[in-house]
């Protein structure tokens, strides 16, 4: 499971944009506590409908 931070260096885009993703649900995410935490197949999920919308 990956960070914000780290999906972020990953997508190469800022946090911020991360965290926009996350509340429109373009990227889920699950949480754990307090913590927000990405999944592999969730960010293969993100990818993959970006390559589509091209």
């Amino acid at each position: 499971m990956y960070t914000v931070e780290q999906v972020a260096e990953i997508l190469q885009i800022g946090r911020d944009k991360v965290y926009m993703l996350l509340r429109t649900g373009r990227l889920r995410s699950i949480k754990i506590d307090r913590l927000r935490r990405i999944t592999d197949r969730q960010l293969d999920d993100f990818i993959a409908s970006m390559e589509r919308a091209w």
